[in-house]
């Protein structure tokens, strides 16, 4: 049987209305052309029926709980912290952690840095740079130079934020400007994905897939595959520009500061943690609690979220402490979706540890009065800050802000000069704006495709026990001292539809605060625990929703015709189906900034792998089926459910038989395909360094693995 209804990017074929297949493929590119077949009159049985979904805040409560337990734990730390001596151990540690977090740096090759454009202005002029942060990975920037310079100046690296026009976007021009027309030098550098760096541009100079956000994270959730972080690739341009400035004899080496505003205050932030030449620095519009982010349901870019963050004990205010005592400043706005009280938490933090140090006035929060963005108030507050750090207080403060601060005393400001914005032209270091049409420019995805394929080159092929440790590690999973996993019955399942009279639904406890959801079909009447039948059953892990594929999907009347006699269950493991998540912004879980991303970006934080917990979902319904004396398996996945199905398939023994519709063929086909559709989800960080897919179906063999259709 060769049904191609399914894609692993979309939702199935299920009996619902329109209104709920408009709403949940909502801000979803990849599924909206689906839309129109979904809502086709012969799409849908007689009846409309949404599918199941009784435990919406699951997943959602689930990662609130462990954030909450990292945070008591990174709190008690910092509580004991008594003395100076504590104070320079903690900075140390967290300098190693953010490294760890990143990963390794790639070696530093040469710039290779050109000025292509002079533009000459009344007190400062704009040289317009390329220069090479990796081999054939050019970087766009603007040099912001006082015209007046004399002797070596203060400088700064300014970081942009979500803008489809990079460094010339009116608030990252007026902070450049402003801060060269008070005598810093400044370079300001275009985003991967932004301004004149666009990854995916089409063969009009245009994103392929839409700019920032969309290139962000659709670069970044491949390079997972591969063992590589987005956000290390974003820090390192902000590396070698600090690289660059260190080559100009404008600049004095001891005093170079970072700021940056939302995206750009992301890496502001990181850039603090990961490089010990800066002499101050300036946050915007970032800086809160990862807990505050995520109990607030706010998803982020791929680069905003570093791996192994929590077990690491990281928060935002580690990768300010440590630069401590450096002078710092956090930026915040009143009406900022990034949480102010976090930036209160993350100040109050770094209060502490910088007054243990001796050097509590080298830390100071600023709460701007309106909305997100690099407003002038946060812009004057800025440049005060930084004239203090390098000892123009005196000649460049104009006053101190009052009311809306928290700080250990009132914000000093700086007036802004007048401003005057370029055109982006004026701005541009490439002929027409764009690197792509650069002799020799390399993308995100070359590099990604070329480690895929060096990885290949590597890697053996594991099988067997090999195979099975080399799983365990990678989905990071945790099979010791397991107890039978308790459970509920449900007295009443709605079976209509189904390919049975009756069905019973079980919510199996795979861990605490997650429930795996199965259930039974039956041909009478059953409200207990699942009657027991023999050892054969069949294990059926759904694709979106067993309650939807239930009434819909081939292979559950192929499998069921084919065991006609046999026990047939079905599983929603976390995240799918039952628990469908209904947060972040409710039908927006197949948008690539939706509620499934949020915690597969979450899992990839946590260092657990969100397919990782899934594959452990099924094994603990597989030790619950053989409790009940089901110790010979028939397992079935259909699209997303392959993965957890395959990997569970190799690890248990109670497996006998699988069957797989729609599976990946393989991750190194993804981490080399410009375009994907597999979502976060369903990728392995550094799966690639130790097995692909193929490993396991060929390990699957020796259970009569029947694959149908590969995707």
């Amino acid at each position: 049987m060769n049904d191609s209804r399914f894609r692993p990017d979309q939702p199935p074929r299920f009996s619902f209305s329109r209104r709920h297949a408009l709403k949940t493929v909502a801000g979803h590119s990849l599924a909206l052309p689906m839309i129109g077949s979904l809502c086709h009159p012969t799409a849908f049985a007689a009846e409309e029926v949404a599918p199941r979904n009784r435990f919406p805040r699951m997943i959602q409560e689930f990662f609130v709980h462990q954030l909450r337990q990292f945070e008591n734990e990174h709190r008690r730390t910092l509580n004991s912290l008594k003395t100076e001596q504590d104070a320079w151990r903690y900075v140390e540690s967290v300098q190693a952690k953010c490294r760890q977090s990143f990963g390794t740096n790639p070696d530093k090759t040469p710039l290779n840095a050109r000025v292509t454009g002079t533009v000459q202005r009344d007190t400062y002029r704009i040289e317009n740079v390329i220069f090479e942060s990796r081999p054939g990975f050019p970087v766009t920037a603007n040099l912001y130079i006082p015209n007046d310079a004399s002797g070596k100046l203060p400088a700064v690296v300014g970081t942009c934020g979500h803008s489809s026009n990079g460094k010339a976007a009116e608030p990252y021009q007026a902070f450049a400007q402003g801060l060269a027309r008070l005598g810093y030098v400044c370079l300001i550098y275009d985003p991967i994905g932004q301004g004149e760096r666009l990854q995916y541009p089409d063969e009009n100079l245009k994103s392929e897939i839409g700019v920032g956000v969309r290139e962000h994270l659709h670069a970044g959730n491949q390079q997972f595959l591969v063992g590589e972080f987005f956000g290390n690739w974003r820090a390192w341009d902000g590396i070698r520009a600090l690289d660059y400035l260190l080559t100009r004899p404008e600049v004095d080496p001891q005093r170079i500061g970072v700021t940056g505003n939302s995206g750009g205050g992301t890496m502001t932030t990181w850039l603090c943690g990961l490089d010990d030449r800066w002499s101050m620095g300036a946050p915007a519009c970032f800086v809160s609690t990862f807990r505050r982010n995520l109990e607030n349901e706010l998803p982020q870019d791929t680069e905003q979220c570093p791996p192994d963050v929590f077990p690491l004990g990281l928060d935002h205010s580690d990768f300010l402490a440590a630069m401590a005592p450096k002078p710092i400043i956090i930026l915040a706005k009143e009406q900022d979706f990034f949480d102010v009280r976090g930036a209160e938490e993350t100040y109050e933090r770094l209060r502490r540890l910088y007054k243990l140090l001796g050097a509590e006035d080298n830390v100071a929060l600023f709460v701007g009065p309106t909305g997100h963005g690099y407003s002038q108030e946060n812009r004057e507050a800025m440049y005060a800050w930084f004239n203090r750090a390098v000892g123009w207080d005196d000649r460049q403060t104009d006053g101190l802000f009052d009311g809306v601060l928290t700080t250990t005393g009132k914000v000093p400001f700086t007036a802004e000069p007048d401003i005057q914005i370029e055109k982006d032209e004026t701005l541009w270091c490439t002929p027409e704006g764009q690197v792509a049409r650069l002799d020799g420019t390399r993308t995100v995805f070359n590099f990604t495709r070329e480690k895929s394929e060096q990885l290949a080159k590597k890697r053996n092929s594991p099988r067997g026990q090999t195979l099975r440790s080399t799983l365990i590690d990678v989905l990071k999973l945790n099979l010791d001292g397991l107890k039978v996993p308790d459970y509920r019955n449900f007295s009443y399942l709605n079976a209509k539809g189904y390919p049975s009279k009756y069905a019973m639904g079980y919510t199996v406890a795979t861990e605490p605060g997650i429930h795996a959801i199965v259930y039974r079909l039956t041909d009478q009447r059953w409200h207990s625990r699942p009657p027991r039948a023999g050892k054969r059953a069949v294990l059926y892990v759904s694709h979106l929703s067993s309650d939807a594929e239930l009434r819909d999907e081939p292979l559950i009347g192929e499998l069921i015709q084919s065991e006609p006699e046999t026990p047939f269950f079905t599983l929603d493991v976390r995240g799918i189906g039952e628990s469908l998540p209904g947060t972040s912004q409710p039908g927006t879980f197949h948008s690539p900034y939706g509620s499934d991303y949020l915690y597969a970006i979450h899992s990839v934080m946590l260092g657990r792998p969100y397919v990782g917990q899934k594959t452990f979902d099924v094994l603990r319904v597989l030790d619950w089926l053989a409790s009940i004396g089901h110790t010979e398996i028939h397992l079935a996945g259909l699209g997303w459910g392959t993965l957890p199905a395959t990997f569970a398939g190799v690890l248990s023994d109670h497996v006998k038989q699988v069957t797989l519709k729609q599976a990946l063929t393989s991750y190194s086909a993804i981490a080399e395909s410009e375009h994907y559709d597999w979502p976060l989800a369903t990728l392995l960080p550094d799966v690639l360094a130790h097995f692909d897919l193929p490993d396991c179906y060929a390990e699957l063999e020796s259970k009569h693995l029947k694959q149908i259709a590969p995707k």
